[in-house]
């Protein structure tokens, strides 16, 4: 069994610059020209290029939106240097909303894509 993560994105081209020079995916496939598959080492992930105000759901009254947003669900980058990490994101266009690295715990930095879409990078415990 294989499990991947897809995410929806208003550009696939800029997605795809996005998420290769922040976490150094590589593409591997792009099986239409809306969707792109991302591979970077044992985890891929799938960007679609659907536009913003569209319909998600049949039967759904809501619509795609890129500032922003809320989502239950969400992707953990576990990086193994978590400053160099933070710093590509950034450079790529993410935001950071909240970092916490108090030394007790990971490092982790609550983010978003340019596209709205939340996501965590985790470091790992400084040793002491």
């Amino acid at each position: 069994m294989k499990y991947s993560v897809s995410i929806d994105v208003p550009n696939i081209d800029e997605g795809i610059r996005c998420y290769c020079d922040a976490f150094g995916f590589v593409e591997t496939a792009r099986p239409v020209e809306s969707y792109a598959v991302l591979k970077c080492g044992d985890c891929e992930i799938g960007l679609l290029e659907k536009a913003a105000g569209t319909n998600p759901a049949e039967g759904s009254e809501d619509i795609r939106r890129y500032e922003r947003h809320w989502t239950p669900v969400h992707v953990d980058f576990h990086v193994e240097e978590f400053e160099k990490a933070l710093e590509r994101a950034l450079s790529a266009g993410a935001k950071c909303e909240q970092q916490f690295d108090d030394g007790e715990h990971p490092p982790i930095a609550f983010c978003s894509d340019p596209f709205g879409n939340g996501f965590c990078v985790l470091g790992k415990r400084s040793s002491a």
